[in-house]
């Protein structure tokens, strides 16, 4: 049996130069650095990046086109947008598709809080900006919830594809990352500042049925939301991060809906 690398738990990318890093408010003070841009830990080719890229759409293409009656069914393309884009990358860079993920520290949970409070107030900001301009239509997530089996799918099936929103993101980031910095030949941080905007674009507009195709609002409203969850990942290059302040945020801003619906069933 070959032998695991230690990169495997807790995987650091000693590459990028001081000179070719933000400061600290951006990057965290530890030198690790985003996987696979760079061809460390491994080297993926053109193709691979753009089969990775295929397989977050297919992965989000079950989210959206497979029936889900209810939160319980949902589960289903939910685990499979999570599940697709994961295997393909276990495929392309075998061992080292755990560098997404770093180990979680006690610092960790503190910034996916700081995160998840600092996009609650830009969302809400955003928000009011664009409903006074251009009108906004509200999200439906919460509909159909009947009684306590639904309300435990919906908090477990949000967590999962709040994990696939995360992936659904940060692979097309490491995908511009590499054809910018690796292909166009610009810097680390041009690259960085032009993957971490054209991802947001990408993030925002795959909501666009969701808000009824309001531009504004997918655009800049989630759009600008996705801004500062990447922050989180570039921050700390690790995925757990990103996800639980996503995770936070949604949670805080659903769970009133939630208690309404459960103090309806109560009655």
């Amino acid at each position: 049996m070959s032998e695991v690398p230690e990169t495997r738990e807790h995987p650091r990318h000693e590459s990028a130069a001081s000179t070719e890093r933000f400061g600290h408010l951006i990057e965290r003070d530890d030198n690790a650095d985003f996987p696979f841009y760079n061809g460390k830990p491994t080297t993926l080719s053109v193709g691979q990046w753009i089969t990775l890229w295929a397989s977050v759409a297919v992965g989000f293409a079950a989210l959206v086109l497979i029936p889900a009656p209810n939160d319980v069914v949902d589960l289903i393309p939910r685990i499979l947008f999570v599940a697709i884009p994961l295997t393909v990358l276990a495929l392309v860079t075998r061992e080292h598709w755990t560098s997404l993920f770093r180990r979680v520290t006690g610092r960790d949970v503190l910034l996916m809080f700081g995160f998840a409070a600092l996009n609650i107030a830009v969302s809400l900001i955003l928000g009011l900006i664009v409903k006074a301009l251009f009108g906004a239509s509200a999200n439906e997530a919460t509909d159909g919830i009947e009684g306590a089996l639904d309300i435990t799918a919906f908090y477990v099936g949000t967590a999962i594809q709040l994990l696939g929103e995360e992936i659904f993101t940060m692979l097309p980031f490491l995908a511009l990352l590499y054809f910018l910095y690796a292909k166009a030949k610009v810097s680390r941080k041009t690259a960085i500042i032009l993957a971490w905007l054209i991802s947001a674009v990408w993030f925002g507009a795959a909501h666009l049925p969701t808000y009824d195709w309001n531009f504004a609002q997918a655009l800049i409203v989630i759009g600008g939301a996705r801004i500062v969850l990447t922050l989180a990942y570039i921050r700390t290059k690790n995925l757990w991060v990103s996800t639980g302040a996503h995770i936070i945020n949604d949670w805080v801003m659903f769970t009133p809906s939630i208690l309404g619906i459960a103090a309806l069933i109560a009655l």
